[in-house]
């Protein structure tokens, strides 16, 4: 399994190197990848690598899927990172764990090769976080379901070809009268918003979605009707993690970059490195990665043997994308006036982490989770 893994990591690392670092630069400032870029990854197996054979994919494990994330954060590609974490990370196992088989054999191929790029719609302009609250609305007419409703902060929105998207179809239940749905973006009344304008992860595009009397057959309902809320718990756990991997393997890159920096810097007439302050600050990160990246490792063995819990997704998402934000903050420092030039991409390193405290589950959300689990309620 491990030589699966630095197999999948040279040929990963390869593929960023000759696809991805020439061209990101101008992404960044064009705002969005190109659409190419995913039939590329496709193309090269980077794209749902545990999906199992039958449905066009090698069969790999999910180990192999977080090493992509973490090695594509690590190269300081976080929009990417983010985008590949949507498609593979979440949207496929959606599918591959709670699809019917007609639906498995329509997109899981697609999927892989980069011919769909996937989405997920849950978050709504008023709403956030409170998916119990959400306005989107679903209902029978015949035998088709009737999509109405709007999404907001929607990861490949722009290039998306499917997007699960969260419904009410009992809206008297709360969050157990919603619902999942595959909805197909060629789809009469379905209508991509503009490119949102962010901080940081510039070449993650991101967009609103708005469906006015979508007609979708009966097979797109993706599980059971009402039992969405359910799956989005089921679910949550490999979301979290595949963000913990994303601050991974950004953590270890602004290290990296980092440490070279200040091993070639000079000023007073010595190495930046030569300073006391920089070498316990470079401690203190590496120490804080090496503890959060042991627990991370330790849900990835809970997440394969299914005992990974909504608790554990929370306290691991909560350490990590924290830590990402502080080694960021630091790794900046220590490049001075530089750090804060956009033309240095440890500047990227920082303006990319500060989404990951946010979406997928605010910290204050997911410290909210964890005293549940402390307090017993």
């Amino acid at each position: 399994m491990d030589e699966d893994i630095e197999l999948f990591k040279d040929m990963t690392n390869k593929i960023l190197e000759t696809e991805v670092a020439p061209y990101y630069e101008q992404w960044e400032k064009n705002c969005i990848l190109p659409r190419s870029l995913w039939n590329t990854l496709g193309e090269a197996g980077l794209l749902g690598v545990d999906v199992p054979e039958e449905y066009g994919g090698i069969g790999s494990t999910m180990d192999v899927s977080q090493m992509i994330l973490r090695e594509t954060a690590r190269n300081c590609f976080g929009g990417l990172a983010t985008g590949m974490n949507i498609h593979s990370n979440i949207v496929i196992p959606y599918i591959v764990n709670i699809g019917s088989e007609e639906q498995k054999n329509q997109w899981l191929p697609k999927l892989v090769t980069g011919e769909a790029v996937g989405a997920i719609a849950m978050t709504e302009p008023h709403t956030g976080s409170d998916l119990a609250n959400i306005k989107t609305r679903a209902v029978m007419d015949g035998n088709e379901w009737v999509l109405n409703g709007s999404k907001i902060f929607i990861t490949n929105g722009i290039h998306s070809d499917l997007v699960i998207v969260t419904a009410k179809t009992n809206p008297e239940a709360g969050a157990k009268g919603i619902s999942l749905f595959l909805v197909d973006t060629k789809l009469q009344g379905f209508a991509k918003g503009k490119q949102l304008e962010k901080i940081g992860q510039h070449t993650s595009d991101t967009s609103e979605l708005f469906f006015e009397d979508v007609r979708m057959p009966a097979s797109a309902l993706l599980g059971d009707e009402n039992h969405g809320f359910f799956y989005l718990m089921q679910e949550l756990p490999r979301e979290r993690l595949g963000c913990s991997s994303q601050a991974m393997g950004a953590c270890l890159g602004a290290i990296e970059m980092a440490t070279e920096y200040v091993l070639e810097r000079k000023a007073f007439g010595k190495r930046i490195a030569d300073f006391q302050n920089t070498r316990f600050k470079l401690a203190e990160m590496k120490a804080q990665y090496e503890v959060c990246y042991a627990y991370y490792e330790k849900c990835i063995e809970k997440y394969k043997n299914k005992e990974m819990t909504v608790e554990d997704g929370a306290l691991v998402k909560l350490t990590t994308t924290e830590a990402e934000n502080y080694i960021s903050n630091g790794c900046l420092q220590m490049f001075g006036g530089y750090g804060y030039s956009s033309e240095y991409p440890i500047s990227r390193f920082f303006v990319d982490a500060r989404i990951q405290t946010i979406y997928a589950g605010t910290s204050e959300i997911m410290k909210e989770i964890i005293s549940r689990g402390i307090l017993g309620r």
